[in-house]
């Protein structure tokens, strides 16, 4: 079910918060829109003039992250993940939550578009109450700032568990890989591979946000956003951290199974080694002649049979074969 909440600020009455009855109002107004639908959206498009293409992008979540140049209004897509933590409060780095944020952002006015609650919404909210004056109060644009500022933040602890997991996984590998091992690799890539795909054209559509001259973002709001850029450049260095973690967890696993293979395969050679002599003397005494069976012939054959495998094992120990 839809629900919308406007906050209008007064500079006298600070904020009020309610639903569409504040519209007819004056003042700056932020309307929040969680699990929309189709006519709610209509609604406010004929109010504010929304774009019948941006609209539909709101209906479908599935957005890629972009900045767009409407008449009256910008219309922002941004996206951002959420760590799931299980019944004991732990994170698995390899499940997590994407997040759509749709934002149309006017002279006075913003709307913000999500399908279910944000972290970066309530904190927003909780600015905006606190210090209305140092927030909605600054305009519109400073609001767009803080709610995009915290959808990048909640990404620095998700990248700091995929490090530690990576660090951890790469420890294990060395002390003894397993298949388990190499799946929970392939996991872990997989979604950090979604990550880059999202944060690397955010860290565009931030930076057309940064520059002067942005209509309905003001000069002083953009030094903000450009914050905001150093921290997406911070995150996709520290992706690439990370993959260059999971790729020596990979190198590793190989190598250790490679030398695995090895050492059995030494193994085998060696067994096969020993009893080759012995397989020969074995066949060479089997013969069916008569003086092979007189007792001479018969004691050499058991001491070759016990000195040869001694001597061979022995060398290969001189020669740190085993």
């Amino acid at each position: 079910m839809p629900t919308l909440v406007v906050r209008v600020f007064d500079p006298v009455r600070g904020v009020t918060k309610g639903g569409e009855e504040l519209l007819e109002g004056p003042g700056t107004k932020w309307l929040d829109v969680e699990a929309p639908d189709e006519a709610l959206l209509n609604r406010l498009g004929e109010r504010y003039g929304l774009h019948r293409l941006a609209i539909e992008d709101c209906l479908h979540l599935d957005q890629r992250p972009k900045l767009e140049d409407y008449p009256g209004h910008q219309f922002l897509v941004t996206q951002g993940f959420c760590r799931v933590l299980d019944a004991e409060g732990r994170h698995d780095p390899a499940n997590i939550e994407l997040h759509e944020m749709h934002v149309f952002l006017g002279a006075d006015w913003l709307i913000t578009v999500h399908d279910k609650a944000h972290p970066s919404v309530n904190k927003a909210i909780d600015r905006v109450t606190r210090d209305p004056n140092d927030t909605i109060g600054r305009g519109v644009d400073f609001v767009a700032y803080l709610i995009i500022d915290a959808m990048v933040d909640e990404n620095f602890p998700l990248l700091d568990t995929f490090n530690d997991e990576l660090e951890d996984l790469e420890t294990a590998i060395f002390e003894g890989p397993s298949r388990d091992h190499l799946k929970r690799t392939f996991a872990l890539k997989r979604a950090l591979v979604q990550v880059r795909r999202v944060l690397s054209p955010q860290r565009d559509v931030v930076g057309l946000l940064s520059k002067r001259g942005m209509p309905n973002v003001s000069e002083r709001t953009a030094l903000y956003f450009r914050d905001v850029y150093d921290h997406l450049v911070r995150l996709y260095e520290q992706i690439d951290a990370c993959r260059d973690l999971l790729g020596n967890a990979m190198d590793g696993y190989l190598s250790v199974q490679a030398n695995r293979t090895g050492d059995v395969t030494k193994q085998l050679a060696i067994i096969s080694t020993i009893f080759l002599p012995l397989a020969f003397i074995v066949g060479f005494f089997g013969q069916n002649f008569e003086e092979l069976s007189t007792p001479p012939f018969f004691h050499a054959m058991l001491v070759s049979m016990a000195v040869i495998p001694v001597a061979m094992v022995w060398w290969f120990l001189h020669k740190k074969w085993l």
